[in-house]
């Protein structure tokens, strides 16, 4: 069958369509204002995958460290071994330390509670003015801190930094660093124990 319509009538045809798919198009790449409150369909996605994926990767780090017999710590009790062997002497006050790792005063008080039963902190009085409590890293911590930083570091290269890329991972942490404080804890400290840790075949 042929087409009748002139060229004319599909110049016509053609032109009250293509405004409705560039409206669509520029209604989809907008970005959304305060005053409208509500997110884009496209910003939800970024917002939902950036939630999905931060929840399921901690999940993950945290696994790698639970899973090992020889380890069997949570996320956040491996980053309070870190914070203390970074700090001076192996030892932070406790509200300095719940600030580091983002803990309440409550939650940090049940976690070190818990660790200190095996034997990897102690709590002690604060040795500059007698006041108050500080968490002091232990040998046995130190120790274990030794045992588990390769096995954190393989799980943040396995599932984010060899997926994502080096550039692509610095440019994450400059994109993240716009949402704190100019001074929040996250400079890195001492070197890390796993610095001379045997590469992984």
């Amino acid at each position: 069958m042929y087409d009748t319509t002139s060229s004319e009538e599909q110049a016509v045809a053609a032109a009250s369509v293509t405004p409705a798919v560039d409206g669509a198009q520029d209604e989809a790449e907008r970005a959304s204002t305060p005053e409208e409150l509500w997110l884009t369909a496209k910003e939800q996605e970024a917002w939902r995958t950036f939630l999905y994926a931060t929840t399921l990767l901690t999940d993950r780090f945290g696994d790698a460290l639970q899973s090992d017999p020889e380890i069997g710590l949570a996320l956040g009790e491996y980053e309070i071994l870190v914070r203390l062997n970074e700090a001076e002497g192996g030892f932070l006050r406790m509200s300095e330390l719940a600030d580091k790792v983002v803990h309440s005063r409550s939650r940090l008080t049940h976690t070190i509670t818990r660790m200190e039963k095996r034997g990897l902190v102690e709590r002690v009085r604060c040795s500059s003015d007698g006041r108050g409590r500080q968490a002091q890293l232990t040998a046995e911590g130190q120790a274990l801190l030794e045992r588990a930083a390769p096995t954190h570091v393989r799980s943040v290269r396995d599932l984010l930094l060899d997926v994502i890329g080096h550039d692509d991972l610095l440019e994450l942490g400059r994109i993240l660093g716009r949402t704190i404080a100019e001074d929040a804890p996250i400079a890195v400290g001492c070197p890390a124990p796993h610095e001379d840790a045997p590469a992984r075949s």
